[in-house]
């Protein structure tokens, strides 16, 4: 699948993806004027929306409701590189959760397949032509 970046100006760099221009920019702190999310900050959303992903299906598979299902994501930063060196993710489950679907509903989170690719990273070739 081919993805086509363009250069709308500034520190701003758009990928066309599947029909979707998605936006990124820096922020102010970083010489960008914060317009849209930066690329790191997309990583993220896509880290996180995948987990959830998994957990509501895994819900819905045993239609169980998920109108009160919630997902937090966090993240702790190294204090000197400032590298994420770790995320924490909260499933919440309404009271009535029954507890035998507890850890299988961890377990279906963890499938996620951008967890998954960053757990075992595909080759990545950057070339000039």
């Amino acid at each position: 699948m081919s993805m086509k970046i363009t250069f709308p100006g500034g520190y701003a760099v758009n990928a066309h993806y599947k029909g979707f221009e998605i936006p990124t920019d820096q922020p102010e702190d970083n010489g960008g004027a914060n317009s849209a999310p930066a690329p790191f900050d997309l990583f993220l959303v896509s880290l996180g929306t995948c987990a959830a992903f998994y957990a509501m299906r895994f819900c819905q598979q045993r239609g169980l409701p998920t109108d009160e299902l919630e997902f937090e994501m966090d993240t702790v930063d190294h204090p000197v590189t400032h590298r994420t060196e770790k995320i924490i993710m909260t499933i919440k489950v309404p009271t009535e959760f029954p507890e035998k679907y507890r850890r299988a509903i961890v377990r279906a989170t963890n499938q996620c397949s951008v967890k998954r690719a960053i757990l075992d990273p595909p080759e990545m070739v950057v070339e000039t032509i």
